[in-house]
């Protein structure tokens, strides 16, 4: 199957891509080419796309994530992707592997195409993707669902469920079946 190949007419559809955060200075010599309905400026490159929005993740069809920059607190970002940053999107092709950070206890997802992807790797749809990870929000933030399970340690039985269902099929209650 060929790469399709994205440019400043067609990144906009269905899309996933990861910009990163770049200062608001590197467009301050660039044209603006394209103000969205919600208020997005778009600034195009030879080499890729800047945005300058105050709103990141579902961007209309697309998933467009912003790698912010340390310490940066505002509102409205301008984030830097070239065109080969960004992959296709849709809800039916198993394109997406979930990825947990515990030290920042966060989670996030990636194309298969812009990580890396061994034989291990679980892949999802976009639908299946989007419900685990509110599960396993709802697992770093709560408590609650650990109630009557044997295990004293709830960090290191939330850390054990967590990989678990992000290495596999299992659904949270078939793997909370084996703590009870």
């Amino acid at each position: 199957m060929a790469v399709k190949t994205y440019n400043k007419t067609n990144f906009h559809k269905y899309t996933f891509c990861i910009f990163q955060e770049v200062a608001s200075m590197a467009i301050a010599d660039l044209q603006l080419h394209y103000k969205s309905k919600s208020g997005s400026s778009y600034y195009f490159t030879n080499d890729g796309v800047y945005r300058m929005s105050n709103h990141w993740g579902r961007a209309a069809n697309c998933k467009w994530r912003l790698t912010p920059i340390s310490g940066s607190s505002q509102r409205i970002k301008v984030g830097y992707a070239r065109w080969s940053d960004f992959y296709p999107d849709n809800d039916f092709e198993k394109l997406y592997c979930i990825e947990v950070d515990y030290a920042t206890a966060t989670v996030h997802f990636n194309h298969k195409q812009s990580t890396t992807v061994t034989s291990d790797t679980v892949l999802r749809t976009a639908p299946e993707t989007t419900k685990l990870i509110k599960q396993i929000r709802s697992l770093l933030e709560e408590t609650a669902w650990a109630k009557h399970l044997k295990e004293d340690n709830i960090d290191l039985l939330r850390k054990t469920i967590i990989d678990e269902l992000v290495s596999t099929n299992k659904s949270f209650m078939e793997i909370r079946k084996g703590f009870i």
